[in-house]
C-alpha cells in the first residue's frame, strides 16, 4: 500500500487543513459582534465560577440558618436565602456544576459514538448504512423522557445516569449530523485523490474525512449542551436528577415554587441563570456553525 503524503498530493489537491485555511481566508467573514462575545463572556464566567466554586469564600450551600430563613437579597445574601436559610447564590454556583457536568458530558458521550457511526456509515455505503440509519431512526421513535425516566428509576438519580442516558439519547443526532457531513465530502477531489494514490480507508477517513466532519459537529455540539442542560433542569425539577439536597438549578427551582407569591426570588434568579446560559450557548453554537457553513460555501 502506498503511504500518501502532502508532498505527493499537492500537485493534485490540497489537504483538508489546507483546504480550510484557504476557505477561512476566502470566505466572507461574518463579523462576530455583541451576539457572540457577550454570550461567550456570559458562558466564561459560569464555568469559572463552577470549577473555583470551593475557593470562592461562599458560604456551604447546604447549611441551613434557623435564625433568617427565607430572606430576600441583601447585604449579607446577595440572592437572598431559600425556605430553609440556605443562600441561593451559593447553591445556584454550586448547581452549575453539575448542569455543566451533564450538559458537556452528554453530549460529549453521543457525539463520540455519533461521529463513529455516521463516518462509516457515510463513507462505506451498502447494508453498513442500511444497518446505522434503521438503527437511529428506531432509538429516535423512542420517547427520549421515557428513556431518562426509566434509568432514574432502575440506576437511581445521579449524574452518571443522567449524563449516559442523555448521552444515548444523542448519538441519533449526532450519527445524522456526521453522516450527512460524510456525504458531501467523500466524494471530493482530495479524497478520490488519496484513494487513486492507494491510502488505505483508515488513512483517508482519519486523514481526509474527519478534520472535515468535526467541525460542523462540534458546532452543533454546543446547541446539544443547551438540550442537556435543559433537560437536567426539568429532571431536577421532577426529583429524578441529583438526589437532595446536592444544588441544582432545577432543584431549587422546584423548592421555590410553592413559595412564588411571598419570596418569588428563590425560583426566578436560578430559572434567570439557567435560561442567560442556554441562550448563550445556542448563539456561540450558531455563530460558530455559520461560520463554518461560509467555509464549506468557499470550498465548493
Amino acid at each position: 500500500m502506498v503511504d500518501v503524503s502532502t508532498q505527493q498530493r499537492g500537485a493534485v489537491a490540497l489537504t483538508p487543513a489546507g483546504q480550510l485555511q484557504a476557505a477561512t481566508t476566502k470566505a466572507p467573514g461574518r463579523k462576530r459582534g455583541l451576539f457572540f462575545w457577550l454570550p461567550l463572556a456570559w458562558l466564561a464566567v459560569v464555568t469559572f465560577t463552577a470549577i473555583f466554586a470551593p475557593w470562592l469564600g461562599l458560604p456551604d450551600p447546604d447549611e441551613i440558618d434557623f435564625i433568617n430563613p427565607q430572606t430576600t437579597p441583601n447585604a449579607e445574601h446577595w440572592f437572598g436565602t431559600d425556605v430553609l436559610g440556605r443562600d441561593i447564590l451559593a447553591r445556584t454556583i454550586f448547581g452549575a456544576r453539575v448542569s455543566l457536568t451533564v450538559g458537556f458530558a452528554a453530549p460529549g458521550l453521543g457525539m463520540i459514538f455519533g461521529l463513529i457511526l455516521g463516518m462509516l456509515a457515510g463513507y462505506y455505503r451498502g447494508r453498513l448504512e442500511t444497518m446505522v440509519v434503521a438503527s437511529i431512526d428506531t432509538l429516535l421513535a423512542v420517547p427520549g423522557l421515557v428513556v431518562l425516566l426509566l434509568f432514574s428509576l432502575i440506576f437511581g438519580g445521579s449524574l452518571a445516569t443522567v449524563s449516559i442516558g442523555l448521552g444515548i439519547l444523542f448519538i441519533p443526532v449526532f450519527t445524522r449530523v456526521s453522516r450527512a457531513n460524510t456525504l458531501n465530502f467523500a466524494q471530493r477531489d482530495f479524497v478520490l485523490a488519496a484513494r487513486a494514490l492507494g491510502a488505505s480507508d483508515s488513512r483517508i477517513i482519519m486523514r481526509e474525512i474527519f478534520p472535515n466532519v468535526v467541525l460542523p459537529v462540534l458546532a452543533f455540539a454546543l446547541v446539544g449542551v443547551a438540550t442537556a442542560i435543559v433537560v437536567e433542569g426539568a429532571l431536577s425539577f421532577l426529583g429524578l436528577s441529583v438526589p437532595s439536597p446536592q444544588p441544582s438549578w432545577g432543584g431549587t427551582i422546584a423548592e421555590g415554587r410553592e413559595h412564588l407569591e411571598e419570596t418569588p426570588h428563590i425560583s426566578i434568579i436560578p430559572s434567570a441563570v439557567m435560561f442567560l446560559t442556554v441562550l448563550s450557548f445556542n448563539l456561540v453554537g450558531d455563530n460558530l456553525r455559520r461560520r463554518f457553513a461560509d467555509v464549506r460555501a468557499a470550498l465548493i
